[in-house]
């Protein structure tokens, strides 16, 4: 019953994404919003993490499973992607390698910044 409650949570804030991306003429994806979304409940407190920890730690678990569809629809779509094969792997290491850098360039600020923030409140506790 735990898991399904939590599910219904995220499926509850991905449909409110799915609502903004109608009302909303963005070219955003619909999971974009819901993502934002729940960052925001998560960050604000509505939702709590223990509400949907569980099922999200499962979603995560499955998630190579979740890409053998696509997978599939690329072999069907090989004779439209024969001809372009090497640009498409090309931008696709690419972009790959950026985004580990960012990701990477990103964290490490992120906890630079949190152990800044930890040595002030030492010293304003201390």
């Amino acid at each position: 019953m735990l898991y399904l409650r939590q599910f219904c949570i995220i499926l509850f804030v991905s449909f409110l994404g799915e609502l903004l991306h109608v009302m909303i003429p963005l070219p955003i994806p619909a999971s974009v919003y819901g993502l934002i979304l729940m960052l925001s409940a998560l960050c604000t407190g509505i939702i709590k993490i223990n509400q949907v920890k569980e099922a999200a730690g499962f979603l995560i678990e499955i998630m190579p499973v979740m890409f053998i569809p696509a997978a599939v629809g690329l072999l069907k779509s090989w004779s439209f992607l024969k001809p372009v094969w090497i640009p498409v792997i090309f931008i696709t290491l690419i972009s790959t390698v950026i985004v580990m850098a960012v990701t990477g360039q990103v964290t490490q600020k992120m906890i630079q910044i949190d152990k800044t923030i930890g040595e002030k409140n030492e010293r304003i506790s201390g």
